[in-house]
This record gives structure tokens, sequence and C-alpha cells, in this order.
């Protein structure tokens, strides 16, 4: 009976063995298969740490890396590299690539994001049959999405976000029917959406934003699952797309949607963010949706909406941030907006309102506006005409008729008179920004008090240029003159008939618009002015004779011609190096250009990517901010700016978000860094590092601070003084926002920082980089950090 056991023993054995065998087997393929992927995608730093003794099955996962298997087999691969990592070498094959990854035959979950794979997807991304999740966003592959694709009948989220994938949307899409999120932002992907959108009832998310998109959006109210639709940035059009009611996020911005609201939208219970912002909505605007019970976030800004508010009307409590600005809205704003207040951001410029803080739309304007969109006054129904009203409009008539023949001859008569004047001639004008416009048209900015103004003392009064003094000061646009162009217009530098050099932007207008569209955006620029910013002197609109619309604007501006601050602090030049009291100096200054920017105007200008470069010095070694976002032309593009030619960004004034003034901090934080240390700061990155250094050294002794500062200044710096820049520096660059210290708190510990290093010297510090207006510093104001 023993001896009966040993082949069934021996079989078992043999079973058990050859697992293992096929197991070793299988691992030591799928090894070389991720070995091959690393060196394709030329070792980037995810997979630094991948040789041949690696267990992949048993790796640690991070943010970078995750490898998953499901006994002994790979399932799950994630790789993200290095955010605008650099394109692959010219050598690169995404079809090895994609030949290299079939080899894993079981992988459900592929992600390879930011890694700079380039090239069209090949057709063999089809024959991993087994994939439920694709992301290979923030790469460079172009051409058309691959009709392969749609042999993947597990697929359940496809991301191909920030490449270049061009061409129409396939309408093989509902071939996939488990597919739940759908996502090809910052694309070139173009034409029609096709109906076939509308069948996938399983989708949850579709974001098809920055593309080249138009016409109709298909009916999608059969996708009862869709909680997130994004389509800004296209150009579909004009109807208002027939939707599901399960909607959280709907942004429809930027689009040419001209249709009005479906009432049905008042009824999305579970919408948190509405965005319809820049479209040309007509028809009646629906307060009810101020008060939907999961509304978080609404702006409907740039419209055509009208209809009438009322003081009583009710919002949601958690309703954070609220733009109705640029629209036809009459009535009173709803007290619920306003209350709680200093945390709800809510804009409403540019209506017809009454009793309105925003500077609203002049009643002319809302009248034609209203006419122009249909909106017509009301008109009471006509009643049974009876006979006494029928004989006085007889009698009326008769009287009318003999009005109208003496309104003819009187009309006559002027015509011939008028013939014999001569007609003026048409010519370029220039327009005043202050004439013709009542303040409270042009009360958008406006000073927060009384102090702000000292910015601006020293300062010539803002004007308006003819066109013959732009053309003497550039001696009639001379080359000599020209400083920079870019596809915008060009840069020249200039001299007024007082001496006085300028620097003058000119704006080629790409559409034509009379004087009035711009002189809102004139206005705000001409507060723009602070003695630590660049600021604008005055402008010049150029006419064109046949129609009067402006074709060109001439912006006129300080010219600052000392040099960056970053040439007086990293770029060898030590005769040009600025000492530790006027490093200190040049940060109060800049942080004082950035206060003015927050808080000098309604609303602030926040946002504003500073760099270091970006300041320029003055004769008196004055710092001022040249490059900052310019509310102008925000309906007809985008204005370039230089980095150190004076040049200034533009953009439209946008919506007040939480933290948004702490992006600048952290820029602040990064020219503080640089002026510590005394070596140019170029990436991200090694602002980390360097933070992290910084950070060290604070609890280190003074020798190991003096050990890390530029050279320059190493010997001069008193330890306190230097200990209290390094704080202010390390916390403003810290990761979350929200703990990055405020723009006052910063000034006061730059001012703290500069009394203790002159009590140390002895010395005063009342030449230019003195601060008008200081408070007193105070240790204790150090308590932020």
């Amino acid at each position: 009976m023993a001896n009966r056991c040993h082949p069934l023993v021996f079989l078992v054995l043999v079973t058990i063995l050859l697992s293992i065998y096929r197991s070793e087997q299988l691992q030591s393929s799928q090894s070389q298969t991720l070995l091959r992927i690393q060196q394709l995608l030329n070792f980037p730093a995810a997979l630094r740490n991948w040789n041949n003794s690696t267990d992949f099955c048993s790796t640690d996962s991070n943010s970078s890396l995750t490898v998953e298997c499901y006994e002994d087999t790979i399932t799950q691969l994630h790789i993200i590299g290095e955010r605008r990592a650099p394109l692959l070498p010219g050598n690169f094959s995404i079809d090895s690539l994609v030949t290299t990854l079939v080899r894993l035959p079981s992988l459900k979950v592929l992600t390879l994001v930011s890694l700079g794979i380039w090239g069209p997807l090949p057709s063999k991304i089809g024959r991993l049959s087994s994939l439920e999740i694709v992301n290979v966003s923030s790469n460079s592959l172009y051409g058309s999405i691959p009709p392969e694709l749609s042999s993947l009948s597990n697929l359940q989220t496809l991301i191909l976000d920030n490449n270049m994938f061009a061409g129409k949307l396939p309408d093989w899409l509902d071939t996939l029917p488990a597919l739940t999120v759908l996502s090809l932002k910052n694309n070139l992907l173009n034409g029609s959406l096709p109906n076939s959108l509308g069948n996938l009832e399983n989708l949850r998310i579709l974001s098809l934003s920055h593309n080249h998109f138009y016409g109709v959006v298909p009916d999608l109210s059969r996708l009862t699952n869709l909680q997130v639709l994004e389509l800004d940035d296209n150009a579909f059009g004009p109807q208002f797309p027939r939707l599901g009611k399960k909607l959280v996020a709907l942004v429809l911005r930027n689009n040419r949607f001209r249709s009005g609201i479906p009432a049905e939208l008042s009824s999305y219970y579970q919408l948190e963010r509405l965005d319809i912002s820049s479209n040309t909505f007509v028809g009646p605007f629906q307060p009810a949706l101020l008060s939907l019970p999961s509304i978080s976030y609404m702006n409907i800004s740039g419209n055509k909406l009208t209809g009438m508010l009322f003081e009583n009307l009710s919002c949601n409590s958690e309703l954070d941030v609220v733009d109705l600005s640029s629209n036809l809205l009459t009535g009173s704003l709803p007290r619920c907006l306003l209350s709680n207040s200093s945390d709800r951001i809510v804009l409403y410029a540019r209506n017809c309102l009454e009793k309105a803080n925003q500077n609203q739309n002049p009643p002319p304007f809302c009248h034609n506006e209203a006419l122009a969109v249909g909106i017509l006054p009301d008109r009471k129904k006509h009643k049974q005409v009876s006979k006494v009203v029928l004989s006085l409009g007889i009698v009326g008539g008769a009287l009318g008729g003999v009005a109208l023949v003496l309104l003819i001859f009187f009309i006559v008569r002027r015509g011939n008179a008028k013939s014999k004047m001569k007609n003026p001639p048409t010519r370029l004008i220039s327009e005043n920004a202050a004439s013709g416009y009542t303040s409270k048209l042009l009360s958008d900015a406006r000073y927060i008090s009384q102090t702000k103004k000292f910015g601006a003392v020293g300062l010539p009064t803002y004007r308006s240029f003819s066109l013959e003094d732009i053309q003497a000061a550039t001696n009639n646009f001379d080359t000599a003159s020209l400083v920079g162009e870019d596809s915008y217009g060009q840069m020249y530098r200039g001299q007024l008939k007082n001496g006085t050099f300028v620097l003058i932007r000119c704006v080629k207008m790409k559409r034509r618009y009379s004087t009035q569209n711009f002189m809102h955006h004139i206005e705000l620029i001409s507060k723009l002015r602070h003695r630590h910013l660049v600021s604008a002197l005055g402008h010049c609109f150029e006419c064109s004779l046949d129609d009067s619309s402006v074709s060109r604007i001439f912006l006129v501006f300080e010219y600052v011609s000392n040099g960056t601050l970053r040439s007086w602090i990293s770029d060898g030049h030590a005769r040009k190096s600025l000492s530790w009291t006027q490093r200190i100096g040049a940060a109060i200054e800049v942080a004082k250009g950035i206060q003015f920017l927050h808080t000098g105007i309604v609303p602030g200008v926040y946002s504003n990517d500073l760099k270091i470069e970006d300041v320029l010095l003055d004769q008196n070694l004055v710092a001022k901010i040249s490059s900052y976002n310019l509310p102008l032309l925000s309906n007809m593009g985008k204005v370039r700016h230089g980095s150190s030619s004076n040049g200034l960004k533009n953009s439209s004034i946008n919506i007040r978000v939480k933290h948004e003034d702490k992006s600048d901090m952290y820029d602040f934080g990064v020219i503080l860094l640089e002026l510590i240390l005394g070596r140019a700061i170029k990436s991200t990155n090694d602002a980390d590092a360097f933070k992290d250094l910084l950070q060290a050294s604070i609890v280190a002794d003074d020798e190991a601070r003096r050990r890390i500062v530029d050279v320059e200044v190493r010997k001069t710096c008193l330890d306190q003084s230097l200990k209290t820049m390094m704080e202010i520096c390390v916390r403003c660059l810290v990761k979350e926002p929200a703990d990055r210290p405020s723009i006052e708190d910063v000034l006061w510990n730059l001012q703290f920082a500069a009394q203790v290093q002159d009590a140390w010297r002895g010395d005063s510090f009342s030449n230019s980089h003195s601060s008008e207006g200081s408070p007193p510093a105070s240790p204790q104001r150090l308590a932020f950090l």
C-alpha cells in the first residue's frame, strides 16, 4: 500500500516544483521587462533604485512609483516624473515602449505621467486587453487618439491631459461601456462632439477643457451618473447643453453660449461649482441658484443676464465665491451675500444695481443694452377702445399730421444750413482718462487709506498724451529707440519734451473697439502708482480714420535704467554688489510694492509671478517692481511682458480666492533667498533645497549661519539681523499657502532686521531705502515665526 503512494507523492512534488519554476521564470521575465522600461525612459529619478536584484512585487510605494502584484504577476504600474520633465532623447521610441509594456499582459492600471514621452500613441496599446485605467498625462504625445483603444472593453478611466493630441473626438467611445472618467484637457483636439458621447451611461467625469472643440454639445441628459462636466475654453454653443441632475461641478466658461439658462438648473441640488462666465448668455438670472443646498462657487460674469434682485433673497451660507459682474442685473444686492463678508468673495460691478458699492453701468447703457438683448418695457394689455378715445385719437392724428409737416420743413432748412459749413476731417485722436466719465463709473480702483497715497509722492501726474507727443519722444518710432518686440507690438525707449526718459509700450488691437471700451482699464492703470512700482505716466489712443475705433494704445511708463536687483546681487559684478543694509532696504521696498498691489486698490492685484530679475533699481538704488498683473485689455487677449525692460503683464482682475495673496509671498521668499545667499535660484527644487539649508542653520550657531551667506556681506551682517531675515525667508517658502505670513507681518520683521543692523553699525537708515511712514519695529512682532 505504501509503495502505491510513492507515484502520487512524486507527482505532487513535480507539480510544486514546476509551479515554482514557472513563477521564477515569470518573475524573471517581468523583472527584465521593468528594467527595459527603465532604460527606455532614460532612467528617470523615480526608477533610480531599480536593478537586477530588485524584488519588484515587494518594493515600497511612494508618490512617484508604485508597482502592485497579484499572485506574483504585475497588475499596476505607476511612474510619475518631475513636473515639466524635458523630452526624452531623440533616439527614444514610443513604439518600443508600448511593445515592452505588452509583455505585462495582466496589467490593469498604467500611469506614465510627466516623463517626457513623445510621439504618436501606437496602435499596439490595444493589445493590453486587461487595462482598466490609463493615465499618460503631461507628456508630449501627439497625433490622433488611436482607434485600437476601443478594444479595451474593461477600460474605466482614460486620462490624456496636457499633451498635443489633435483631430476629432472619435465616435467609437460608446464601445467602452465601463468608462467612468474621460479627461482630455489641454490638447489640440477640434471639431464637434459625437452624439455617441451621450451613450456612456456610466460616465462620472467628462473634462474637455482647453481644446478647440466647437458647435452644439450633444444631449448628455442620459448620463445620469455624470458629476463633473468641464468644457471651458472651447467654442461650444449656442444652446445650453442638456444635462442630468446629479452634477457636482459644471464649468462652461469662455465659450460661445448665447441662449438662456434653463429653469431646471435651479433643481440641481448636488451642484457645488457653477461657472458659466465669459459667454453671451441672455434672459433672466434665476436667484434660486444662490440658495442651492450644495452651492459654494458661482461665476456668471461676462454675460448679458437680466432680472431683478431683492435685498431679502436667501442664499446658501456655504457660498464662498459669487461673481455676478458684467451683466444687466437690476434691483438691490441681496443682504445674504454681504453677511460674513470677510470670508465670502462677492463681485457685482458693471451691472445696473441700485445703492451698490461696486461700480455700476450708467442708466443709458443699461437701457440700451436691455433693448439690444430683447428686454423691452412692460406693456399693459390693450383695453377696448371707447368711442371717446377713438375721437381723441382722430383729433390727435390730425394735429400730428400738421406737426409732421412743420418738422419736415424745419429739418430741410437745418440741412441746408449745415451744408454751408465745412465738414471737419477725420483724424487721429487721444482720449483723456479723466474727461467725460463720472467718478462713480470709474470707481472700481480706489485707494484704501490716505497712507497708501503717500507711495505715489514724487511721481508726475498721470496724463493723456497726443500721438504727436509719442512720435516726438521716439523720434518717429526710430528703430534705434526700439528695445523689445513681440506679437502684440513694440516697446520703445523715449524722451519727453521735459527731458524725462520713458518706456512706451505700443499695443496693437487685433479687433476694433471704441475708446469707451478701454476707459475703465485706463482708470485702473492710472491708480496703480507707487514709489516701488514701475508706474504708468499716461496713455495715448490712436484711432482709425475710417470708424474712429482704437487701432493702437500707447502706454507710457517710467524708465528705470540702473539694472535689475539680480545684477546687483548674483551676477558676479563685485563692483555692483549691495551691502547687507542695502539688501534689507531693497527687500523692504519690494515688500511695500507688493503691499500696495494687494491692498492699495480694490480689487487687489494678486498672483504677480514676481522674480528678482523683474525688480529694477533706479539711480538712487530704490527698488521698483517692473512686472505685475496689469488690468488692461481683458477683452482683447493678454499682453506679454518683458522680464527686465519695464514690461508689464496684462491680466483681467481675477476673482479673489482664498490665499491668492500667498503665491506672491512664496515668490518674495525666493527673492529673499537670493539676497541672503548671493546666488541665482533657478528652479523650485533649488528654492526647496536652500530653504532646508536655511532652516537647519537657524537652529545652529552664528558661525554655521555665516558659512552659507553671500561672501560679499558675510562679515558685515549682525547675527540677529541675519537670523531674522532667514526666518522670514523660510516662512515665506513653506508649502502650504495658508501657513505663509502676510505681507504686513513680513514688513514689520524686515524693518526690525534693518533697525537691529543699524543700531549695531551706529549709522542711520534714512537714505533712499528708508521706509516712509514705517511703524516702529518690535521683537514681539516675530511671534509669527
